[in-house]
């Protein structure tokens, strides 16, 4: 009797035992370790909670194995899903809102950050790893120019002008590593308070257009072929290839690029292996333009419809432990990305952290200073990856020679088309 009194016992142990598949996409050793290193403490501290981690591939590969495995039933109770993947992740159904698996105080997770994934009046997912692009530059090239590295341009026209200088000093050097990024073209359009998509850039209701080939959308295309004409871009050719305009950077190739702030510390490292001093300032705007921010990037963590309460709790409940103050200040310092939390902002400057760090503190201020509208929200529309891509196709034809007017036209149109096709599954 007492062996199968024990028995029993053990069984509802094993019963109640709730397990938290969270599917990530950093395949890195570095970021995959930090986020094992938070499973098993948490697990340690929870012994009836199981927080199992996996890579899960790219952004998009991740999201699509989960609504694949929603429809078989098998879906991971947490899920990192990249920020333009938001309105395909709402659309799939196989989500839930976290604020609707309980009440969680959002009050603390900086506005423009937490602005992004607040959908139709509900958080749907909870902020982890955040970024926006910076300008970075090389310091002993803007000196060889008689630029002063203090002041590095701010506007289109400062980098142009900076340019010139820079081809006279350094003849055989580009001016600026550029990728034909999309994610780029969505920040230019938030810093000239333009919002990429119509209905209030698909968050008063489904996009149904674009807003591209307005003015805002022609100032960015006439950038890039501005650079163009004045022989002052360079990069791999390839789309979105943001690694190899920063290996041109880095290999003192070019004075200037933009990339993510979660890339800095990777450009530190990588300038103190070629030997020259990094600069970051803002991201460039166009000329006459009141700079209203930036869009958020990076990814946030979902949690699955079709689990128990009990998962769903233990998600969100491993997410927030995550993604508090402390972690989030570390997971800042070893990655660059932004901690989401302000309570970690006034952690990291107790600690000093920007005063030892101090090319990390035009990121913060840039993000703090950005106002929350519409367009610093974000465009919300199901086909966002497509339409970066024909963005970047785009800005290939620019620095191809098409006029900057056709060329807008033409993507606009690709897009519009995409978005009727893909709202047809929703009348």
């Amino acid at each position: 009797m007492l062996m199968l009194a024990l028995g029993g016992t053990a069984f509802q142990m094993a019963a109640a035992q709730t397990t938290v598949e969270f599917w990530h996409s950093f395949g890195d050793a570095k970021r995959a370790d930090w986020i094992k290193a938070r499973a098993d403490e948490y697990n340690k501290a929870h012994p009836s909670v199981t927080v199992v981690p996996s890579y899960k591939g790219g952004y998009n590969d991740s999201l699509q194995a989960t609504i694949l495995a929603a429809r078989q039933n098998k879906a991971p109770a947490l899920v990192q899903i990249f920020e333009v993947g938001s309105q395909l992740a709402l659309d799939s159904g196989v989500f839930q809102p976290v604020s609707s698996v309980k009440n969680v105080d959002f009050s603390d997770y900086i506005k423009p950050v937490i602005n992004y994934y607040t959908i139709n009046g509900k958080v749907n997912s909870l902020p982890f790893n955040s970024s926006s692009p910076v300008l970075y530059f090389n310091k002993d090239m803007l000196t060889k120019a008689g630029l002063n590295p203090a002041a590095p341009p701010t506007t289109f026209g400062g980098i142009l002008k900076a340019c010139d200088k820079l081809k006279v000093a350094l003849p055989d050097t580009k001016c600026m590593s550029l990728a034909l990024y999309g994610w780029f073209v969505e920040q230019w359009m938030s810093e000239q308070n333009a919002d990429l998509f119509n209905n209030g850039n698909g968050r008063t209701a489904r996009a149904t257009a674009t807003t591209l080939n307005g003015p805002a959308g022609k100032k960015i295309f006439q950038f890039f072929k501005d650079l163009q004409d004045k022989g002052y871009i360079t990069n791999t050719g390839k789309l979105a290839d943001t690694d190899g305009t920063n290996a041109i950077f880095s290999n003192q190739r070019a004075a200037f690029t933009i990339n993510s702030t979660a890339d800095l510390g990777n450009q530190i490292a990588s300038a103190k292996t070629a030997g020259f001093k990094i600069g970051v300032g803002v991201l460039p705007i166009p000329d006459g333009t009141k700079r209203n921010g930036v869009v958020i990037g990076g990814a946030s963590l979902w949690i699955s419809k079709s689990i128990t309460k009990p998962q769903a709790d233990a998600a969100l409940d491993f997410a927030l432990y995550m993604t508090n103050t402390k972690n989030m200040a570390d997971w800042h310092k070893l990655t660059g990305y932004y901690p989401v939390r302000n309570s970690s902002i006034t952690s990291l400057r107790s600690q000093g952290w920007f005063s030892g760090s101090p090319l990390q503190i035009t990121a913060f201020n840039q993000l703090l200073a950005t106002k929350n509208n519409t367009a610093s929200a974000g465009g919300l529309n199901g086909v966002a990856i497509q339409t970066r891509t024909i963005m970047e196709q785009g800005l290939q034809k620019v620095l191809g020679g098409q006029s900057v007017d056709a060329t807008l036209a033409d993507t606009a149109n690709q897009i519009n088309a995409a978005l009727t096709d893909y709202n047809k599954n929703f009348k």
